[in-house]
């Protein structure tokens, strides 16, 4: 993969709206019962649900950092080189990687590594984060929260040349034309921005030149059309070209609707309950669920026909390049996964392509 000199990559290994990447997303969810003990065996199931992933055809495989009991992935990217070296074409990335928590040279050095031992393959998607365990754990304030993560980003916006930095900041110490390394082949480690949903995220990825990634875990996906024109709108006037919109969501796949609802829906409400205590929500329902796995909703659950059906819509409606579906959800069993994995590989990618084809 090659840069251009605009600084942009070329579209068909990111995604464009003609023919959008299509991937999956875990965080390595672990049952709570027997966590931290079960963790070993999460990780290692999540690079088997990569390989299978890699030789059915799918895209993109992205690892969501985090510093919980009930995710097992807290280093993306040593996971993602062992899939490297079991694996040929996926792509290997985040979702996300929490910036704001740590060092952007640290994360350039990373990246640019697992881009060299994967020939080509490395990305990463930066973004906040939608826990803070990770600010106490390594001694940062949490007030500080917008303000480390704008300094962060700027500081590797500016790493991206791979050229020496000067660069200064409130945050740590000042770059006076220091090189980082090693390098990348394409002379540019591609980057994305991760956006819950909030107009100055938008902009500021389309001010850094970076494909947008929103994640969409509530509501309906049209909710978001707001979001990709403003991105696109501020591109235009920053006359700066068109950029990848991708999007985030959670799912599973089964060979019927109703299988696929009846596995997610207990671990989905599992989850769901248990974060709104920490966060003063109701108990999560079945009529929540419903309503979230409906046509426009934000899950994407069904068989590969209902699933392939609405990735094509939501790609339609928000002019994607790139969809991820977060298929692990709470403690749904591997072999589940699995098998979502194979169904999405198999059918739903084929399927999603002959609909947008079609449109």
């Amino acid at each position: 993969m090659t840069a251009h000199e605009d600084g942009t990559f070329d579209h068909a290994v990111l995604g464009t709206k003609e023919h959008p990447t299509l991937g999956l997303d875990t965080f390595g969810d672990a049952p709570l019962d027997g966590a931290p003990g079960n963790h070993p065996a999460t990780l290692r199931e999540v690079v088997a649900e990569a390989v299978l992933a890699d030789r059915l055809g799918v895209d993109y495989i992205g690892l969501g950092e985090h510093h919980r009991p009930d995710y097992a992935i807290s280093a993306p990217d040593v996971v993602l080189a062992a899939i490297a070296g079991q694996t040929e074409r996926i792509r290997l990335g985040t979702g996300v990687t929490v910036l704001s928590s740590d060092d952007p040279i640290r994360v350039y050095q990373r990246f640019a590594t697992l881009d060299a031992v994967s020939n080509g393959r490395a990305e990463v998607q930066l973004g906040r984060g939608s826990f803070i365990e990770s600010f106490g754990l390594f001694g940062l304030d949490l007030g500080d929260y917008d303000r480390l993560f704008a300094e962060k980003l700027d500081l590797f916006a500016a790493l991206q040349h791979e050229q020496p930095v000067t660069w200064e900041g409130s945050i740590r110490t000042p770059l006076a034309g220091q090189r980082v390394y090693p390098t990348t082949a394409a002379g540019k480690l591609p980057a994305w921005i991760g956006v819950g949903g909030t107009p100055e995220s938008v902009v500021r990825a389309a001010r850094y030149g970076m494909p947008l990634m929103l994640a969409v875990i509530g509501g309906s996906p049209a909710a978001f059309v707001q979001f990709a024109d403003l991105y696109r709108n501020a591109l235009d006037q920053l006359e700066l070209p068109e950029l990848p919109i991708g999007m985030h969501s959670p799912g599973h796949i089964a060979a019927t609707d109703d299988e696929a609802r009846e596995q997610l829906y207990p671990h989905q409400a599992e989850l769901f309950t248990r974060i709104g205590r920490e966060r003063g929500w109701g108990p999560y329902s079945r009529i929540a669920f419903e309503q979230a796995a409906g046509p426009q909703g934000a899950l994407f659950v069904g068989s590969p026909e209902t699933v392939a059906q609405k990735i094509a819509w939501a790609a339609r409606t928000l002019g994607l390049s790139r969809f991820q579906l977060k298929y692990s959800v709470g403690a749904l069993p591997h072999e589940q996964r699995l098998e979502s994995v194979r169904l999405y590989g198999e059918e739903v990618i084929p399927r999603v392509r002959e609909l947008l084809a079609a449109s």
